[in-house]
């Protein structure tokens, strides 16, 4: 018994011992709790809206300050023209537009109805259902606040618009996340895979050492994953037109062309992660681990990243996926050109050139 004591003593000591046994031990359920419990959440805080009051009355300045109370919504401006707010909508600066009509408040007294359109961009269903139901759920508190005491009741009657998607679809939301994770995983993972199992067999000093270039070798690795990568955009694509019934509003060429930039930008993410890596399971794992967690919790496609603390959403800015996502949702649903994605686009080629520098800087000190 004394000698199973002293055992378990030792590999307590050895536990104690080991930092990197302890982070996986109290580190990442701590983690866990914080990002899932705290961060990552479906409802919908501080989401940036705008009102158009035309009736600039008493009652529709009512409603607007409960709207600016509440912590679900975030007034941007006061708008007048309505093609601001429809590129407002199309740059993705507004998830949602209340608009007062001018005799707002001579309705509600003279014929005690009255009625107030609200506009949701209805890309990401979910988003706009709820943030529709938190605007009705103000109105209907305002109204019944008015009723008190009246004989005659005022009624006041959200008239509610769904933009892009009228049908509230889950296609439009899930097919660009789904080409987003999809590009990620194949063209990261088997990048990484392929160098590496070469560094494993021994051919890659032979490639190294043959009268190519090593960067040449390298980026010849790479090609093969992105013509196969773009065979998955066109059936992706294809699947969502012909199955899904989700027609593309925008430039195919310009889907296609920025596509390509994102699995650019997948595949330096490759290189990198098989410089680094001196293993295929090792590869695999920084591949899953370091690009699927991030895809799905920082690219906007299951958790609204405007409700996470900041520093998660200063983080969610070097993610590839977030950028791609957004321009794949702004192409095909908005149908918007390269005027309106220009700076998400800018940040897929800032970081694929990141990536690509260090990369190289990487494979150049191995080398030596």
């Amino acid at each position: 018994m004394k000698q199973f004591i002293t055992f378990v003593k030792k590999e307590f000591f050895h536990v104690l011992r080991d930092r990197r046994t302890l982070l996986i031990l109290f580190g990442m359920p701590l983690a866990q709790i914080l990002i899932f419990g705290f961060a990552l959440t479906n409802e919908i805080k501080n989401a940036r809206i705008i009102v158009i009051d035309q009736a600039k009355d008493e009652a529709s300045r009512r409603i607007t300050n409960r709207l600016a109370a509440s912590n679900y919504f975030e007034i941007q401006e006061d708008v007048m023209d309505q093609n601001r707010m429809e590129a407002a909508f199309k740059e993705g600066n507004i998830k949602l537009a209340i608009v007062f009509p001018a005799q707002f408040r001579n309705d509600l007294i003279h014929q005690n109805h009255a009625q107030i359109q609200v506009i949701a961009d209805a890309s990401d269903p979910n988003t706009a259902t709820t943030l529709t139901s938190y605007v009705s759920s103000i109105i209907q508190d305002y109204q019944t606040e008015l009723n008190e005491g009246n004989g005659l009741p005022y009624r006041i009657t959200p008239e509610v618009h769904m933009l892009y998607n009228p049908q509230l679809k889950g296609a439009p939301n899930f097919v660009p996340g789904v080409m987003a994770l999809v590009l990620m995983l194949v063209s990261v993972m088997m990048t990484a895979i392929s160098i590496v199992r070469e560094k494993e067999t021994g051919t890659m000093e032979v490639l190294l050492v043959s009268p190519f270039k090593p960067m040449w070798v390298i980026l010849a690795k790479a090609v093969p994953y992105l013509l196969l990568s773009l065979v998955n955009v066109l059936s992706i694509l294809s699947m969502s037109v012909w199955v899904l019934q989700l027609p593309v509003a925008g430039s195919w060429l310009l889907l296609f062309a920025e596509s390509t930039l994102f699995i650019i930008t997948c595949l330096t993410l490759g290189i990198f992660i098989s410089i680094k890596a001196q293993s295929q399971q090792v590869a695999m794992l920084i591949s899953l681990m370091g690009m699927l967690l991030p895809t799905m919790m920082f690219s906007g496609f299951m958790f609204p990243i405007e409700n996470m603390p900041m520093p998660l959403q200063v983080f969610s800015n070097i993610v590839p996926a977030k950028w791609f996502y957004i321009i794949v949702k702004s192409i095909m649903i908005k149908g918007v050109g390269l005027e309106g994605i220009w700076k998400e686009t800018l940040v897929l080629c800032g970081i694929t050139l990141f990536f690509f520098l260090i990369s190289l800087k990487s494979f150049k000190i191995r080398l030596e």
